[in-house]
């Protein structure tokens, strides 16, 4: 029997729910998570806050996504004020006309918070993609206990916390593993990658890819691109790529390659991040969704990652894990290398790039690993997705019956 018909939701049922995303990978996953929704059930509306990908998609957006876009510790608290004022404004519309269903797609800092609110309210919540709360602050998997009726996680490592406190959870596998195919990143593709963007398709490149905020770049930004410098001394063929989030992160790279008197061999896109990363050989990149990215196309890869040191004193005393990218979280193991705030140098970064030129034994042992972790999270991660979140709905509906 179909589901939609074993949860009581017809093809034309109109199943409401709220949503918001409050950064682009949440409307990433908003959006695949629309689509296969209106799947089972082609009635269904969504409303809330998301951005350009879920807007096509039909959703109603009551604020601009990006005004929920902040990060870090200090960082929201110079925004707190417009930020309660629109999860105010969230709170009145949807307690005034509750949805079937609120998922929270990632931003745990806000969605949990109005989690909580419509919870109280008897309104059903789902949280999509897991808070890393198995990393720090572990005390907060009370707050998700009370906030959620279920939990979306995107890896399998992430249930066993969730397990151990008995708090609903469901591993999904992550939707871009299903985008990628498992064979993704051949040579094929990385000639057709170069092609697309324009640069030589001999030749070796490295991706140097410093993050998409801006104090993510001015932190990384100058000692990727004088470690990029310093090894092609001695790899003179060495070409460099660098995508940039948008036209001013364009402009934030390009004003720091001209102040390291950098141009020749360095070739810097607005956008086209995934294609940067099949053309390359080899990825420099800060520590975030992309090191995910990288892995599914099968690119040895070495991660940095620098904070403020306010940032960095709070989250090193909370960390509880040995790693912080997701290849090595996912391994269990120290797969790719990193190098977090003070070994954050040029000479650490130079002597890795040279072993992932050079050593092919460890890049053969990286991809093997690569594709095992592939395997393990490729699970058709918006319709496992939709299905949880149309039974958390029909369930909510027959209790209230």
């Amino acid at each position: 029997m179909p589901l939609r018909l074993r949860l009581g939701i017809s093809p034309e049922s109109g199943v409401r729910i709220g949503m918001i995303a409050g950064e682009a990978s949440g409307d990433t996953l908003g959006e695949g998570l629309i689509r296969a929704i209106r799947r089972l059930c082609p009635q269904a509306t969504f409303e809330g806050i998301g951005g350009p990908k879920m807007l096509a998609e039909g959703f109603t957006s009551f604020a601009p996504m990006e005004r929920l876009s902040v990060m870090g510790f200090v960082e929201p608290l110079a925004r707190l004020p417009e930020l309660l004022r629109i999860k105010k404004d969230l709170e009145t519309r949807f307690l005034a006309s509750p949805p079937d269903v609120f998922v929270g797609i990632d931003s745990p800092a806000f969605n949990l918070r109005v989690e909580q609110v419509l919870h109280d309210a008897n309104i059903p919540t789902v949280h999509y993609v897991s808070p890393s709360v198995w990393a720090y602050d572990q005390k907060r998997i009370h707050k998700i206990a009370k906030a959620t009726d279920l939990v979306l996680a995107l890896f399998p490592f992430e249930t066993p916390f969730y397990d151990q406190h008995k708090v609903p959870v469901r591993f999904v596998g992550h939707p871009l593993a299903d985008a990628i195919p498992m064979d993704g990143g051949g040579v094929d593709e990385q000639h057709a990658a170069r092609i697309a963007l324009g640069v030589p398709e001999l030749g070796q490149f490295l991706a140097l890819m410093p993050g998409s905020r801006r104090n993510e770049i001015a932190r990384l930004g100058p000692v990727f691109i004088e470690a990029a410098l310093r090894v092609r001394q001695r790899n003179p063929a060495l070409q460099f790529l660098i995508p940039c989030a948008n036209q001013e992160r364009f402009t934030q790279v390009t004003g720091l390659l001209a102040q390291a008197g950098a141009a020749e061999g360095f070739h810097v896109f607005d956008g086209q991040s995934h294609q940067a990363m099949r053309a390359a050989d080899i990825v420099l990149l800060a520590s975030g969704t992309a090191t995910l990215e990288a892995m599914l196309l099968k690119r040895p890869m070495l991660v940095a990652y620098s904070l403020s040191p306010l940032t960095y004193m709070l989250a090193s005393r909370m960390l509880k894990v040995p790693y912080v990218s997701l290849p090595n979280l996912l391994a269990g193991e120290r797969l790719v290398a990193e190098f977090l705030q003070y070994d954050v140098t040029v000479d650490n970064l130079c002597g890795e790039i040279e072993r992932l030129l050079h050593d092919t034994q460890a890049h053969d042992a990286l991809l093997a690993g690569f594709r095992d972790i592939h395997a393990q999270i490729r699970c058709d991660a918006n319709s496992q997705a939709a299905k949880a979140v149309l039974e958390v709905a029909a369930t909510a509906a027959s209790e209230g019956a």
